[in-house]
């Protein structure tokens, strides 16, 4: 694989902007080596340095001192120039200054050397700016720890704990108190003598055994216990029904009440901000490896190009940056490891390093062959249920057809649910292709999020199972000779329900439990909507059930909910009104679904397009559409608002009732049905599709995860 395809790959979606521009300076570098080859071969005066070594006498093997004469043709053959600056607060700048710029076609390198420059000063301050970012975490991560370490003793040590308390009223009269030492502490050590130069560098002392010597001492854990004075729990990881303290506005936290299953919660929360907290290091180191190779990179292709010797005078400048000898992030992931496995995993360090790295599903090969069992399997037996409807000519007996018409709202949901199914799968593939981080923004836990093979498998599993119960249904009813079993017929359809249920709500590690359970999750929140705190992905799927507007404006405190809630109730009343027209009847009430319908129609529609999708902005770059558009070809997004409209408009035909002789009543109003499931399938992908740009926009690549404990100052609480 080429490295600009693998650096490609190797991006976080969020931060695609903030890496150095790799296609583009190697556009500019094609512009230069076009330059060079329209001035012909190169003359004997033009030989590189490398190429004009090979027509030098022997020398011999032994290393000669360099002399006078070696400097000054080292100073003559110099290429560029680099200077810095650094204003006050900010990092280094680095200015290059070609010196061949007087050279046939030495326009163009001097642009290569703007653009490597401007790339350079951006990923240093980028970088920078995250790293300071992962410091202050650091820090707040060590308060936590040391809150988390003083409930440990409080609970399960009462005995230092009640010795504490007393030796807390001895001292207090006085205000002397036992100097303090951290538990724990994650921020890299500052070596003095190298301060000025490096910034930071890691202590000699090893954490881990400092930490040792310190943990057992009685005094230490003493004053330990001085932090729950001043610590509440967070009533942000509560996610069950609102308290009348949350509603109330009281506090952002609750009095501690020293028992095991606090201690439990916390523990738990604060394990899973540990993960995320190594997951944007490694990122973050990762960050610096691929983007200093990238120049590296760029500047041998140069070498190569321009027969110039550029490249190790440029990398040095790159080395000695702050992406180059940062070491903050390094220590920080020795720290986080060495705590992280000490303190959650019982000095395991192969369970710890476990729960720590990175987990990916790995593509199986019989997914891929049980997806095309099961859809060719689906389209038999549905070839076989047609045929048999018109073998028996089940339409044109009347009792019978009148028992279609009783079982069909039965199984057509799962219909629904399947096509449902198939459609999110499409997404899957497209948001995949389109660098669309779905798993995030849905916040799937790491290496648990299903890929379109996955769900496509699920879809046709489930459409086996519907299609073959359907067959057996009509089968046992309209065959006269197994008339005796028909006191079981109208069982099937209840077994059905009860066996994807079961499936549904398994709670054995079979078939995606993960994906089951958050499913079951944001399902059970969306009930509870008025009740509980939401997500991202509990009101994407309530969007496509309903809307949680209220609950969002409740928490958000953001007018435009308000309006979009606004938006739901005109459709509720287009339904209603629609639903009084099929019952009563009458032109006034045609004119009011008709009216009703439009103006739901419409306002739906502008709310698709320009709130949910971001298009048809004003000033942008691209016409009609907005500045950062992840599909290449600007026809789709037009051809998506078009489509949009169509499908809203579709639902019309209920109103206007149009003569459509070769469809019946309920095939109008299924067909109707699959295109509103295919217009919101279509709305999901670019609604998401601007949620990840805007995640863009603000690099927002992590999850924020509520910290265990809520510090607040005794005096203010006073």
């Amino acid at each position: 694989m080429k490295f600009g395809k693998d650096f490609k790959k190797q991006m976080v979606p969020e931060w695609i902007e903030a890496y150095m521009d790799y296609n583009g300076l190697k556009k500019i570098l094609r512009d230069i080596r076009r330059a060079r080859q329209s001035k012909g071969p190169p003359t004997p005066s033009r030989l590189s340095h490398q190429q004009s070594m090979l027509y030098t006498t022997f020398s011999g093997l032994n290393p000669r001192p360099n002399s006078v004469h070696q400097s000054k043709g080292d100073i003559e053959d110099q290429v560029i120039d680099v200077s810095t600056t650094q204003q006050e607060g900010s990092t280094k700048l680095y200015n290059t200054k070609f010196l061949k710029s007087n050279e046939e076609g030495g326009d163009t390198e001097v642009t290569f050397f703007n653009k490597l420059d401007y790339e350079l000063n951006k990923v240093n301050i980028f970088y920078k700016d995250k790293v300071e970012e992962v410091m202050k975490e650091a820090t707040e991560l060590n308060k936590q720890m040391e809150a988390l370490i003083a409930l440990r003793i409080k609970v399960k040590k009462p005995d230092i704990a009640k010795s504490n308390s007393e030796a807390v009223k001895l001292t207090s009269p006085g205000r002397e108190k036992i100097p303090e030492v951290k538990p724990m502490d994650l921020t890299p050590e500052v070596n003095k003598a190298t301060a000025s130069t490096q910034g930071s560098a890691i202590s000699g002392e090893d954490y881990g055994t400092r930490h040792g010597k310190m943990a057992d001492s009685a005094i230490h854990q003493e004053t330990e216990l001085e932090v729950l004075d001043r610590v509440k729990m967070n009533n942000a990881i509560e996610d069950s029904i609102i308290t009348i303290r949350g509603l109330l506005n009281d506090s952002k936290g609750k009095e501690l009440n020293f028992n095991k299953e606090e201690l439990r919660k916390a523990e738990e929360r604060l394990k899973i901000v540990f993960i995320e907290f190594y997951r944007k290091l490694r990122l973050l180191k990762q960050y610096s490896f691929m983007n200093l190779l990238a120049f590296s990179k760029i500047m041998k292709k140069y070498e190569k190009i321009a027969s110039r010797n550029a490249s190790r005078s440029y990398m040095k400048i790159v080395d000695s940056s702050y992406l180059g000898s940062s070491e903050e992030v390094a220590c920080l992931l020795d720290r986080v490891e060495d705590a992280f496995i000490k303190y959650f995993s019982r000095l395991n360090r192969r369970e710890g390093m476990k729960s720590l790295r990175p987990k990916f599903r790995k593509e199986k090969h019989r997914v891929t062959f049980f997806s095309g069992f099961f859809f060719g399997c689906a389209i038999a037996l549905l070839v076989a249920a047609i045929l048999l409807i018109e073998a028996r000519k089940v339409l044109d007996k009347e009792q019978q057809a009148k028992y279609m018409d009783n079982i069909y709202p039965l199984y057509s949901f799962y219909a629904y649910i399947v096509l449902h199914m198939l459609f999110y799968s499409a997404s899957i593939y497209f948001w995949r292709r389109y660098k669309v981080n779905y798993a995030f923004i849905f916040g799937f836990k790491q290496g648990t999020e299903l890929g379109y093979r996955e769900v496509f498998l699920l879809s046709t599993g489930l459409a086996v199972l519907v299609l073959s119960t359907f067959l057996v249904h009509l089968h046992i009813k309209m065959d006269s000779k197994t008339e005796h079993y028909e006191t079981y017929v109208d069982l099937i359809p209840l077994g059905l329900a009860c066996v994807v249920l079961l499936i549904t709500i398994c709670p054995f590690n079979f078939m995606y439990k993960s994906s089951r359970f958050f499913l079951i999750r944001c399902f059970f929140r969306c009930i509870c909507a008025p009740l509980c705190t939401i997500t991202l992905a509990d009101f994407f799927l309530a969007d496509h059930l309903t809307s949680q507007c209220v609950r969002r404006l409740f928490e958000e405190k953001e007018p435009v909910h308000a309006v979009n809630g606004f938006r739901y109730f005109l459709t509720i009343v287009a339904v209603a009104i629609r639903t009084a027209f099929e019952l009563k009847k009458g032109t006034t009430w045609k004119v009011l679904a008709f009216i009703s319908s439009i103006v739901a129609i419409v306002f739906n529609t502008y709310w698709d397009i320009f709130v949910d999708w971001g298009l048809m902005q004003k000033r942008s770059k691209n016409s009609f559409l907005r500045d950062k558009l992840l599909v290449s070809h600007k026809s789709v997004y037009f051809a998506a608002m078009v489509v949009d409209m169509i499908l809203r408009f579709a639902w019309l035909q209920l109103v206007l009732k149009f003569n459509v002789i070769a469809l019946r009543g309920d095939a109008i109003t299924s067909l109707c049905s699959c295109l509103e499931i295919l217009r919101r399938n279509i709305w999901s992908f670019f609604r998401l599709e601007n949620e990840h740009v805007n995640n863009v926009g603000k690099y927002r690549a992590f999850k924020l995860v509520p910290l265990p404990f809520y510090y607040y100052d005794d005096e203010k609480d006073d």
